[in-house]
């Protein structure tokens, strides 16, 4: 039996559902990436994806962008039915996934602009860029070309562009990948929990991703849900047993309301 579910701030979202899928598959070819995901997620809470490489996460991640067809199941995020009106979705999403989408010839602030420019920002967010940048400790290097970052200091880029334009919803791959300590916790702010806005984050740290989840979602290698439901309801040995090879799929889900 496939698994089922078992759960203000800067952006100001409403109470409801942010995200609902309902029989998600997608398939490259022959090969299936998600099959049978199904789940819902209210604004404001927080949905940590686990499971091995190959179990659909990054793919998962790149539907609820809009920027990924599902081959079968309904999809809606915000409100919006994926991918038919994806176009509504995409001012109101920050998407920080494993390429930092920044032009590398470009410095950090035109980078920052540009984006700025994208998404229509009062005086082209001149005054928000300068307020990321200090909190992230980039002001320094504004005036550097991303080629001449190191790739903490591009994450910490990757991220100011993600939240740039205050997005409601907040999709996240691995987002402290080549960050420190110290950069962490200057992130924390914008990206973590206390931001207030609805977030699906991927991650391998089990503990972390636990820590800060209200429900959680397990992906067999299979791309089936081998655990869905409050985080409150799994301890960390059952969500790292996802990782184990033999690990099972649809067949041995775990899930509880």
């Amino acid at each position: 039996m496939e698994g089922s579910d078992r759960d203000s701030g800067e952006a100001g979202a409403a109470a409801g559902s942010a995200i609902k899928l309902d029989g998600l598959r997608r398939d490259y070819g022959d090969t299936v990436a998600l099959r049978g995901v199904s789940l819902e997620l209210e604004r404001g809470q927080t949905l940590t994806v686990l499971g091995p490489n190959g179990a659909g996460k990054t793919t998962l991640l790149r539907i609820l962008a809009g920027l990924l067809r599902p081959t079968a199941g309904a999809v809606a995020v915000l409100d919006v039915e994926l991918p038919r009106d994806a176009w509504k979705l995409r001012a109101r999403i920050g998407f920080l996934g494993h390429q930092p989408l920044l032009y590398r010839e470009l410095t950090v602030r035109e980078n920052l602009n540009f984006h700025a420019q994208l998404f229509g920002l009062r005086d082209n967010g001149s005054a928000r860029i300068e307020q990321l940048l200090d909190r992230v400790a980039l002001s320094r290097r504004a005036d550097d070309r991303v080629r001449e970052l190191s790739a903490g200091m591009v994450q910490r880029l990757a991220v100011c562009r993600s939240v740039l334009h205050s997005p409601e919803l907040l999709l996240l791959d691995e987002p402290l990948a080549h960050v420190d300590p110290e950069a962490a916790a200057s992130l924390e702010p914008l990206i973590g929990p206390a931001a207030g806005r609805t977030r699906v984050m991927v991650t391998h740290d089990v503990a972390a991703g636990l820590a800060e989840a209200d429900r959680v979602l397990a992906l067999a290698r299979d791309g089936s849900v081998r655990i869905s439901g409050a985080a409150d309801a799994y301890s960390e040995d059952e969500l790292r047993a996802v990782y184990e090879p033999g690990a099972q799929g649809a067949a041995g889900a775990v899930a509880a309301t």
